[in-house]
């Protein structure tokens, strides 16, 4: 499908005084809206308890059981590297300067996946085009889920809302060693062109490909030997690939999120950006403050579609702003209490599109 529409307001439109208003908030405190010492200072603290699980489980082979302890951690630090400097490293969050953002970003590459790949898939278009069937390829879980009504129902999905943990311990294993290759080759995202790599992004997507395999495969089967490497890549691969898509799930695919689509003849979809934006994306645990120091601020999920350039450690400012601003537009504003309400909610929307006629 050609890529939708977005319709243009007239003024004042909800998205300009949102923007406004917001950067008006850090004209008056004088702050950044990129990163600052506290998220550096975490970064760090992430970076080496990852590099000394990493080295202590290579080089120093635990026992067994501590062993898996320390890779279900790795997982966590993992989870917890992607979230809060990869993320706001590929948006340009992380920092004003471009060549930290750019090195925050390139963390995805030692962990296996590919910052070009990432940035085209989800700053380009799942930003843009949140929650749009055959275009949004975070919804493209095919054939094992059916994440919307207008997706085509399988027999199997009758036990999605029982099964889906499966597939997403799979997401991770799945990103580094088939959806990366599947783009490189297609040079396709789903149906959208993928921009020409540059030859330095070529070398740094074999390059990084090559390291991370000598780094995860090749040097753990020479020290600890070739089964203990596979109990431990897998509980590691497979607690990661959870991780991270039940956060990103519990953000757009709930029983209250929508999923528009573009008129079939204009190409249109209904909504001005900002309010397919709000319609498409929902906030949980909004004050746990355990549940945002390891997300990486992505439980406030709205402010982020919202403001990506804007690093997450301003998301509790700026959310009172928005709120406020989409009051007095008589805009939804979706929001869970708890992680718990939304994994529940998740799962009600799965167990929903589990019958063929469900519609929205």
């Amino acid at each position: 499908m050609s890529v939708p529409k977005f319709p243009t307001p007239p003024p004042p439109s909800f998205h300009a005084v949102l923007k406004n208003r917001v950067n008006d908030y850090f004209k008056e405190k004088g702050v950044s809206a990129t990163g600052n010492l506290r998220l550096y200072s975490k970064a760090l603290f992430l970076t080496i308890s990852f590099l000394a699980l990493y080295i202590h489980l290579v080089f120093y082979t635990p026992p067994a059981g501590w062993a898996i302890f320390e890779c279900l951690l790795l997982s966590f630090f993992t989870s917890a590297i992607g979230f809060n400097i990869m993320h706001d490293g590929a948006h340009g969050s992380f920092s004003s300067k471009t060549w930290v953002n750019a090195l925050a970003a390139s963390s995805l590459n030692f962990l296996g996946a590919n910052t070009f790949m990432w940035k085209m898939k989800h700053n380009v278009i799942h930003h843009a085009y949140t929650n749009i069937d055959g275009v949004d390829d975070d919804l493209d879980a095919k054939p094992f889920l059916r994440l919307c009504e207008t997706q085509k129902f399988y027999k199997m999905h009758k036990y999605q809302h029982f099964y889906f943990w499966f597939v997403y311990s799979m997401l991770y294993l799945f990103w580094i060693f088939f959806s990366d290759y599947k783009k490189y080759f297609s040079r396709k995202v789903g149906d959208i062109p993928l921009k020409k790599m540059t030859w330095q992004d070529e070398i740094a997507f074999w390059g990084f490909k090559v390291l991370h395999i000598l780094l995860f495969i090749v040097i753990p089967i020479i020290t600890v030997g070739a089964g203990a490497w596979a109990i431990g890549f897998f509980s590691y691969t497979l607690f990661t690939g959870f991780v991270l898509s039940i956060v990103f799930q519990l953000a757009h695919t709930v029983e209250h999120t929508h999923f528009p689509m573009p008129d079939n003849i204009t190409n249109k979809v209904e909504d001005e950006w900002a309010i397919h934006q709000l319609k498409t994306t929902a906030n949980f645990a909004t004050k746990n403050r355990l549940a945002f120091w390891f997300m990486g601020g992505l439980n406030f999920q709205v402010e982020h579609h919202l403001f990506p350039k804007i690093s997450h450690i301003h998301y509790p400012k700026i959310n009172k702003i928005i709120k406020e601003t989409c009051a007095e537009f008589n805009v939804n504003y979706i929001e869970y209490k708890k992680v718990l309400d939304a994994v529940v909610s998740h799962i009600t929307h799965l167990k929903h599109l589990s019958k063929p006629d469900f519609a929205h």
